[in-house]
């Protein structure tokens, strides 16, 4: 905007002749009527301002270029000419003697948009001998002049921000390609083209010859998200031919601007870290999977899409090629629970055409991202003592082993999903027994009684890409586990073992009311007393009156109810006659 001049010091920039005279038009103007005190002829310009617009930037001085309608009539009120007649504007310079004398002084201090009455008597019109046919000698005439439009040669491009946005993160600079809505009026406030009218920016480069000249300055060093008012003069517009029928020549242009995007075709994606998580020990790298919520707006800020609104993380494989390359690029090198502002040019997104309804052509698309975790397909489970056990550890947990423990189950982000504390008793499970998922039962085994471990399970090692009830899918799981109890396992296959050699004759021990034949109580009663006395275990963690009822199903062949000595066979006898059958 052009900046504005107290009236009183406008004048100042006039020569000290034409200032007195300008001095003597307004006081004519506030005084006179058609004639002088004295009642003889007027000697200056009469100005009747009858309407003077709220805001005016700048006033008409000598050399300037002005644009006006005007109606011109005699005393009597005939009319001798207008431009309106003509449906074209008078375009001059003022105060070279390019336009009669009174008009020139009658202009003097004019605003755009202000209306004046100029009463100019002969001697500043067309004196004694007139205009042949069209104005007589010594007439007096009446202008009613409106000013539209008035710049100077040394007139610049004019910005002044109406808008300033918090965040700045670049600022245009030649070469760049911005994507910009714009409202495009004369200086008279008359509309001629909106960009809003089209339902899309308007997009082109800066400093390519494909803006007039004014434009390409008035948006230089904008911010997405400015708004400004440009004020360009003619000769920086489109000058002395105008455009088609809605700007006419020699005509200031002014543009209310709003900047929606830049970029420049050789950006790379820009990172910006918003928190980083203390203890960062591995970054993510092509190949990685990841879980990770987004919210994704264009550089204005409009939201265009968002995972939290589906509450479920996106998953994908980083650097493979499965979602836009700048994403692939800007993903790389973060962090578990990492949350980063990714800014990623149009040519490393959707490019020229977008997608959809919302990401339109050449768009720049920022992500605001939270890593939630990844993983490698070749992971392994990590595994972190936490506390060694309080006494000296001869025995770890392994395959086969029945152990009691306690632990807390969380995703990486620190969501709970589960804990052995919420039910009181700890939990347990037979190791190798494909009772607990793999990874979990990896990160026990080795274990000491009384020691707590911090265990990372990939998600292979876990519930996989399906997850399962309380587990999102991909979900890497953390584990943090302390051992309360192991009992030694027994053999694969085995129920029962013994801890000496058994009973030279097996069958008469279990056959204890001697009638040759074992029933199921009878075998209960044996198997159990054996136990009591420390000569042999069942398989820990099951039920024992299923674990001996299976055992007495497996040695009743016929299956009629009792066992006899021939039916009767250890597992290990078994064993061996499968061999020898082998052999």
């Amino acid at each position: 905007m052009f900046p504005a001049v107290p009236r009183s010091r406008s004048f100042l920039r006039l020569p000290l002749l034409q200032l007195l005279l300008l001095l003597l038009v307004q006081a004519v103007g506030r005084g006179l009527g058609r004639a002088s005190p004295a009642g003889g002829p007027l000697e200056d310009v009469v100005i009747e301002r009858y309407h003077i617009p709220r805001t005016c930037p700048r006033e008409v001085q000598m050399g300037d270029f002005v644009r006006y309608h005007y109606n011109g009539t005699f005393e009597d009120g005939k009319k001798f000419d207008s431009s309106y007649d003509r449906s074209t504007l008078v375009a001059i310079v003022v105060g070279v003697g390019r336009l009669i004398t009174g008009m020139d002084r009658g202009l003097m201090g004019m605003c755009v948009n202000e209306r004046r009455r100029l009463i100019v008597p002969p001697h500043l019109g067309y004196g004694s001998i007139g205009v042949a046919g069209l104005i007589p000698p010594d007439a007096t005439l009446y202008f009613d002049v409106v000013l539209l439009d008035v710049w100077n040669k040394a007139d610049t491009v004019q910005v002044s921000t109406l808008l300033q946005p918090a965040h700045c993160p670049r600022t245009v600079q030649d070469s760049d390609f911005v994507r910009y809505h714009y409202n495009g009026t004369l200086l008279d406030g008359t509309a001629f083209d909106t960009s809003y009218s089209r339902g899309g920016t308007y997009d082109t480069y800066i400093g390519s010859g494909w803006l007039i000249k004014g434009m390409d300055q008035g948006l230089l060093g904008m911010c997405p998200g400015e708004r400004r008012k440009i004020i360009i003069p003619p000769f920086l517009a489109y000058g002395e031919k105008g455009y088609g029928t809605v700007i006419p020549p020699q005509a200031s242009l002014v543009f209310h601007v709003l900047l929606v995007d830049v970029h420049n075709p050789k950006d790379t994606i820009q990172l910006e870290t918003l928190e980083l998580p203390p203890g960062c020990l591995r970054r993510a790298v092509a190949g990685d999977f990841m879980r990770y919520h987004y919210n994704g707006s264009l550089m204005d800020g409009t939201l265009f899409d968002s995972s939290y609104s589906r509450n479920h993380t996106y998953n994908t494989y980083v650097g493979r090629g499965y979602i836009i390359p700048g994403m692939d690029q800007g993903l790389q090198g973060a962090c578990m629970g990492e949350r980063r502002r990714i800014t990623i040019p149009p040519h490393l997104a959707y490019g020229e055409n977008g997608t959809g309804d919302k990401i339109p052509g050449s768009a720049v698309l920022i992500f605001d991202v939270h890593v939630v975790d990844f993983h490698n397909p070749e992971d392994p489970v990590e595994i972190k003592i936490l506390s060694p056990p309080p006494e000296t550890c001869n025995e770890t947990a392994k395959s086969g082993d029945y152990v009691r423990y306690h632990y807390n189950c969380s995703l990486l982000d620190g969501t709970k999903l589960f804990s052995s504390h919420d039910y009181g008793d700890p939990q347990e499970a037979t190791l190798g027994a494909n009772k607990v998922i793999e990874g979990l039962d990896t990160g026990l085994q080795g274990m000491c009684v009384g020691e707590r471990r911090q265990l990372v399970v990939p998600p292979h090692l876990a519930h996989g890409e399906s997850g399962a009830r309380g587990v999102p899918g991909s979900a890497v799981l953390l584990f943090e586990v302390e051992l309360v109890s192991r009992e030694e396992g027994l053999p694969t296959g085995y129920l029962f073992v013994w801890h000496e050699d058994p009973p030279a004759n097996l069958f008469e021990g279990l056959d204890l009311n001697k009638d040759g034949e074992v029933p199921p109580e009878e075998f209960s009663t044996f198997i159990k007393a054996q136990v009591s006395e420390g000569k042999g275990r069942l398989m820990p963690g099951q039920d024992p009156e299923k674990t001996i009822a299976d055992m007495f199903q497996n040695q009743d062949r016929n299956q009629d109810g009792k066992i006899t000595v021939e039916e009767l066979k250890l597992k290990s006898d078994e064993d061996q006659e499968r061999v020898h059958e082998e052999l």
